[in-house]
């Protein structure tokens, strides 16, 4: 017999459903009724909103700090590796330059 597949719900449906049970204009079962989610399910969507609230405002903005050491480093790993993936394809594709 054919397994039922599983919906997937993208972060902004999930969100915009989320939100609407948090206005509570809506109960829940009305808004799961009108998007075709389960009650609980909005439930989930809701409560994990109100968790993550808190952490969206954490990042400080302003400029990044830099770290000068970093850079260099990380652009002779990238040679680095650039060169043995070039190295590979001229010894599999049979050129000798």
């Amino acid at each position: 017999m054919g397994e039922a597949k599983r919906k997937t719900y993208t972060a902004s449906f999930k969100a915009k459903v989320g939100l609407e049970a948090i206005r509570g204009v809506k109960t829940t079962n009305e808004i799961g009724q009108e998007h075709g989610v389960h009650p609980v399910q909005v439930g989930q969507w809701k409560k994990e909103i109100l968790e993550q609230a808190g952490t969206l405002f954490e990042t400080k903005r302003g400029r990044q700090k830099v770290d000068d050491q970093a850079g260099p480093e990380r652009l002779y790993s990238e040679i680095g590796r650039l060169k043995m993936e070039l190295d590979w394809l001229k010894k599999k594709s049979g050129l000798s330059l």
